[in-house]
């Protein structure tokens, strides 16, 4: 057939004597082959939903589509999703989308980004629907054009020839977003990725695809509930408390992408992962992405419960032998250990008990129709309910049996010490014993029904309980999730890591949850070096001690006119006894207390250590490392020998990921052997990410009650990392940090080791920043600085 021919219709289809169906044929034009056997049925949806006009521009548009020479999809998907934006706007609206959206279509066409037109169809429908008029339809195709512009590559800079890698992530995301972000939230969530990944394809696919934690930070950003990954270092560090525990936290996405639907929102059950290595089993839990409150029970709270939960399974719970038990059998006893567990957490920690009981579906009896329906799931949940709480009362005979049965097996083995895998504890086998007997016992005709009946039988704390079973033969049932992800043996002593936001001074706001801080306490060496360091310098600390002998506070304080003071106001008194005698009332306001003037100064010292320390100071023959240890030595000296409070941390970092923020001191530790240990055993690596290890630094010095807080930088360059390409991304985030805390009262300060990079410490700092490349320096250096913060 020529190209631009009528295709002729087959004799034998069915509608060829349709003369309304044949008529769409003919108007549309189309001779691809894959159209044909979908065009009856999308051509009579459309003939009983569209007006003769609105039907009119239906055809139009397919044909400008099917004359594109992009094959059949974007074809088949105008014909099957453009009736459903008709509906959605109403007619007279859907006349002016047509325009704007076939003038996008066309501009994808002759962009290097045809292949999205079929997901801007796709998604075009649910959008429409979700928006609901024509002006904020118009702004969603605006933001994805502007988009598709921003991130089209050019590999010479003239011609766009790569297509833009999130675009079709982007549209496939839209229809869900949008049911839980505002059309401004949707495109702030999409100005982000767009600044963030313009560069960067395969990041920004994952970003658009929800894959990123970037991605759902931003999300959380803008929308309401809790993100896990905002939830996770108090998780972490609860269940070190509680159980001294230590389990990895993997967020378990509550999007899923499907090839039939697109995203979709799906439910997703905590999971308990157990790993066994040389040092012993670990574990991690697995948790949603992201919880909102429930039933007054905060998306923390939750977490918490869920993270709890899967703690009493670790402690008082052990695995059984499935092989030989049937899915009903195996229903009963999760069911059964499940309850167990949870009545131990309410009485391990009865605060516990309101959250539990709140969060508990309201089932009921009656609930479950077993003429149709299979009510095992039901009985389980109604009778588990009459166990944990004490107030529900449940009038099938079975049920208080077995709750009676239940509740004396615990109770009773709880008051025979010794007995059970912990002391005073029913074992797991014990309660799969009494499981298996409620099934025998309690098993009704209605069980077999193939619909089986699950309202209010999803309890969404409990885990999935893969961790109870073991099998001896291998078969589908068995244990098939992934490993978790192994972390390094520095990362797994250290505290877990903390989010920080940074700087992007290009769109003038903060990217959040950007930065991992991995907090540890340095390894020592030996504290002798430090000594032999001070007693070489002597000298230079005697200098320093009459020095600072003049910053030493001299003076006394008296606070007059209290009613219980430490001795009489001479002056007070006297005044009082003549306002006696001319006959006015005195005041009893007599006493005074007299105190010494004490310095309240915090100092927190933050100490670069970053690879290029290991280089030589210019014009000496010692190291930027061993003039740092010099210099912290002495300045901790000094501050120990005017008694004020002192931190010591050092940093370096391995891309955004891997910052890694090192204790040596904290404030209410002496100046003592095991801190000198730590400073002697210094060892420079990878980069500078300055601003988030300051960020991380002032968290704890701005909780500090002093008077004076001080911060002080020892740094030997400019702010720097490997995954950052623009050299000034790090120095405008540290000078955003540095203003930041001095407007909440932190006085930040920069010692300087190199006087090459002089002009960035400026920038970063201002006129607060002093050089210190030779330790003759360092004892009138510190001095003036001395007088400078603390006067």
């Amino acid at each position: 057939m020529p190209a631009g021919a009528d295709p002729a219709p087959n004799p034998n289809a069915p509608w060829a004597h349709d003369p309304q169906v044949l008529a769409g044929w003919q108007a549309l034009d189309c001779a691809l082959p894959a159209v044909r056997p979908v065009f009856e049925a999308c051509a009579h949806e459309a003939i009983a939903r569209l007006s003769p006009s609105s039907l009119q521009a239906f055809w139009q548009g397919g044909r400008q589509l099917g004359k594109l020479g992009r094959g059949a999809d974007p074809v088949l998907a105008w014909l099957t999703y453009w009736p459903e934006v008709v509906e959605a706007l109403g007619e007279s609206d859907a006349e002016q989308a047509f325009e704007v959206v076939m003038a996008l279509l066309l501009r994808m066409n002759k962009s290097p980004n045809s292949a999205a037109m079929t997901h801007l169809l796709t998604s075009l429908g649910p959008v429409a629907q979700r928006l609901g008029g024509l002006s904020v339809l118009q702004a969603y195709l605006h933001t994805v054009g502007h988009f598709m512009d921003r991130t089209t590559g050019s590999i010479h800079g003239r011609q766009a020839t790569l297509p833009s890698a999130g675009l079709p992530e982007l549209l496939l995301q839209a229809p869900r977003l949008l049911q839980t972000l505002s059309l401004s939230g949707w495109q702030a969530w999409v100005d982000f990725g767009a600044r963030a990944y313009a560069h960067h394809p395969p990041q920004q696919e994952d970003y658009f695809a929800l894959r990123s934690p970037d991605s759902l930070a931003v999300l959380q950003r803008e929308r309401h509930g809790t993100l896990l990954r905002d939830a996770e270092r108090t998780l972490s560090l609860s269940l070190q408390a509680m159980w001294q525990l230590q389990a990895h936290v993997l967020p378990l996405p509550t999007a899923q992408v499907s090839a039939e639907h697109g995203v979709q929102a799906v439910s997703v059950s905590p999971c308990l992962l157990l790993e066994s290595s040389d040092k012993g089993p670990s574990y991690a839990m697995g948790l949603p992405d992201v919880l909102d409150g429930q039933a007054g029970v905060s998306a923390l709270d939750r977490y918490r419960l869920m993270v709890m939960h899967m703690a009493g399974h670790i402690r008082w719970s052990t695995p059984c032998i499935a092989d030989n038990w049937s899915p009903m059998q195996r229903l009963a006893v999760e069911w059964f250990e499940d309850t167990r567990i949870d009545l131990l957490l309410m009485r391990t920690w009865p605060g516990l008990r309101h959250s539990l009981l709140a969060l508990y579906p309201p089932v009921q009896e009656g609930g479950c129709n077993e003429a149709t329906h299979a009510c095992l799931l039901h009985r389980l949940s109604v009778w588990s309910r009459s166990v944990l709480d004490e107030r529900f009362e449940v009038q099938d005979p079975q049920l208080r049996e077995w709750r009676d049965r239940f509740m004396a097996l615990v109770d009773g083995q709880a008051q025979e010490r010794g007995q059970g895998t912990e002391t005073g504890q029913v074992s797991t086998a014990q309660v799969a014993q009494l499981a298996l007997q409620f099934v025998a016992r309690t098993r009704r005709p209605s069980d077999a029904q193939a619909q089986v009946h699950f309202e209010h039988t999803q309890v969404d704390w409990r885990d999935d309980n893969r961790h109870l079973w073991q099998f001896i033969e291998d078969g589908d049932e068995e244990d098939t999730a992934p490993s978790p992800t192994r972390l390094a043996d520095e990362e797994l002593h250290s505290l877990p890591p903390q989010l920080y936001p940074e700087w992007d001074y290009l769109a003038g706001s903060e990217r959040p949850d950007w930065v991992r801080v991995f907090e540890y306490l340095h390894p020592p060496g030996h504290a002798d070096d430090i000594d032999q360091l001070l007693l070489r310098h002597a000298a230079l600390s005697k200098r320093l001690q009459r020095l600072l002998d003049q910053l030493k506070p001299q003076g006394r304080t008296r606070e007059r006119h209290l009613e219980n003071g430490s001795e009489l106001d001479l002056d007070v008194a006297l005044a009082a006894h003549i306002d006696l005698k001319t006959g006015h009332t005195p005041s009893h306001r007599v006493e005074q207390h007299i105190k010494p003037v004490e310095r309240d100064v915090s100092v927190q010292l933050v100490m670069d250590l970053s690879a290029s320390l290991n280089e030589k100071a210019p014009g000496s023959d010692q190291t930027v490392l061993q003039i740092s240890q010099e210099s912290v030595a002495l300045l901790a000296w000094a501050l120990h020998q005017l008694g004020d409070a002192l931190a010591i941390g050092g940093f370096h970092s391995n891309t955004r990921h891997d910052v890694r923020y090192m204790h040596i001191k904290g404030f209410e530790e002496p100046w003592a052997d095991p801190v000198k240990a730590r400073l002697a055993a210094l060892e420079p690596a990878y980069s500078t990410r300055m601003g988030v290890a300051i960020r991380h630094a002032a968290r704890t010095l701005i909780k500090r009650q002093s008077t004076k807080k001080i911060l002080l930088v020892l740094t030997d360059g400019e702010p720097s990392d490997v995954d950052v390409t623009d050299p000034n991304y790090l120095m405008h985030d540290a000078r955003q940090v540095v203003h930041s805390l001095q407007s909440q009262g932190v006085f930040v300060w920069c010692i300087q080791l190199h006087p090459a990079h002089e002009a960035s410490v400026r920038h970063v700092f201002g006129d607060h920043y002093t050089l210190v490349d030779r330790m003759a320096q360092l004892p009138e250096t510190l001095a003036s600085l001395f007088f400078k913060l603390t006067r």
